[in-house]
C-alpha cells in the first residue's frame, strides 16, 4: 500500500484524496493546507503542521501537490529531493527553464513524477487518441480547439489574478489542457504564432484571450487554439480531421457540470461521393467522468510496479511549456530542434 501525503487540500486536494482511496493502491496518511490546517476532520488522516513535515516523513512514499501555481515547481523539486514520488497539478512551472530544473531533480532522485493533465484521461479523448493512432482514418491533417469560460469579479480576488502567483492568465490556467491534447495527438509543433489579448479585464500579465496557431513542419499538421475567459458561457470543443474521417468532441463532463454533455461525433469522409451528412455520423455521449480516478490510478501503478510514467510525464510538461513560453514572450518563430522534440 502506497502511503500518500497531500499538500494543498482545496478542491483538487480533496479530489485526489478521493481518487487515492478509490484506487485500492494507496492511502492518504497526512495532509497539509495552511487555509484549513486541521479545521476539517478527515478520518484516519493526520494534519501536518507544515509542508516540510510531509516531505521529511520517512513513512510517506508519494506526495500530491495541489497548491497555487507558484508553489508547484519548488514543492516538486523538494519532494523529489526528499526521495518521494511526486504528482503535481498543472501548470508544472512558470516556464520551460523551470521544468528543466525539475527534470534534473527527477533524474537524480530516480523517483516517479507525473503531472495532472487530466483531460488525457477522459473517455472521449482516449477514444480519439486510439482512432488517430490506429491509422484507419489516414493521416492527421488539422485540429481546432476552443476552450472558454466566463469569470466574474470574485475570480480577481484570488491568487489566479496575480501574475507572480499564477504565472499568467487563461492560457496557463485552462488553455494548457487543450494545448496538451494537441501535443498528445500530433506530436511536437515547431512553428508558433500567438496573439494575446487583455482587452476586457485589463490586468497586466493576466490575459483573458489567446489565439494560437501551430504547425509541425515535418508532418505538416496544423492546429488552432482559442483560449478565453470572456466566452460568457463555458465551452469545450475539439475537432480532429484526418484524410478519411473526423472526430468532433463538444462538451466535457466535469465536476462543475457547466460544459454540457460530453458528446463525441465520429464519421468517415466521403471522397468519391457527396459530402458526409449528419446521418453518416456516429455519436457517443460519455455520461460518467472517470478521469480523476483513472489518472490517479495510473500514477500509483507506476509507483507500485516501478514502471515509467508514459503520459503526463515531465517531458510532456516541457513540451507544453516551451510553447506557452513563446506565446507569452510574443514571439512568432520556429522552435529549434532538441533531443526531446521528436515527431510522431
Amino acid at each position: 500500500m502506497i502511503r500518500v501525503g497531500i499538500i494543498g487540500y482545496g478542491k483538487m486536494g480533496r479530489t485526489r484524496a478521493a481518487a487515492v482511496a478509490h484506487s485500492g493502491l494507496g492511502r492518504v496518511d497526512a495532509i497539509y493546507d495552511p487555509q484549513a490546517n486541521g479545521a476539517l476532520e478527515v478520518p484516519g488522516v493526520r494534519w501536518a503542521s507544515c509542508e516540510q513535515e510531509i516531505l521529511e516523513d520517512p513513512h510517506i512514499d508519494a506526495v500530491f501537490i495541489c497548491t497555487p501555481n507558484h508553489r508547484n515547481k519548488p514543492l516538486t523539486v523538494a519532494a523529489l529531493n526528499a526521495g518521494k514520488h511526486a504528482f503535481c497539478e498543472k501548470p508544472p512551472a512558470f516556464n520551460a527553464s523551470e521544468v528543466e530544473v525539475i527534470m534534473a531533480a527527477e533524474r537524480r532522485s530516480g523517483r516517479k513524477l507525473m503531472y495532472g493533465f487530466n483531460h488525457r484521461h477522459h473517455g472521449s479523448i482516449k477514444t480519439i487518441q486510439n482512432l488517430v493512432e490506429s491509422g484507419q482514418y489516414g493521416r492527421l491533417l488539422w485540429m481546432r480547439g476552443r476552450y472558454g469560460k466566463s469569470v466574474d469579479q470574485d475570480y480577481f480576488q484570488t491568487w489566479r489574478a496575480k501574475k507572480d502567483l499564477a504565472g499568467g492568465g487563461i492560457l496557463i490556467d485552462q488553455g494548457i489542457h487543450m494545448l496538451d491534447l494537441f501535443l498528445l495527438l500530433a506530436g511536437d509543433f515547431d512553428e508558433i504564432q500567438g496573439m494575446v489579448s487583455s482587452l476586457y479585464w485589463g490586468i497586466d500579465g493576466i490575459e483573458d484571450n489567446v489565439f494560437l496557431n501551430l504547425r509541425n513542419r515535418s508532418t505538416g499538421v496544423v492546429a488552432s487554439l482559442h483560449s478565453t475567459m470572456t466566452q460568457w458561457r463555458h465551452l469545450f470543443s475539439l475537432e480532429v480531421f484526418l484524410e478519411r474521417g473526423y472526430m468532433v468532441l463538444n462538451g466535457l463532463k466535469t465536476q462543475s457540470g457547466t460544459y454540457g454533455d460530453e458528446v463525441l461525433t465520429v464519421a468517415r469522409n466521403r471522397t468519391t461521393a457527396p459530402a458526409a451528412t449528419w446521418e453518416d455520423e456516429d455519436r457517443t455521449t460519455f455520461h460518467v467522468d472517470t478521469s480523476w480516478n483513472d489518472e490517479t490510478q495510473a500514477f500509483l501503478r507506476c509507483v507500485a510496479e516501478d514502471r515509467p510514467v508514459e503520459t503526463g510525464s515531465s517531458t510532456d510538461a516541457l513540451r507544453v511549456m516551451r510553447i506557452i513560453d513563446a506565446v507569452y514572450r510574443g514571439e512568432h518563430y520556429a522552435l529549434k530542434a532538441s533531443p526531446s522534440q521528436g515527431t510522431r
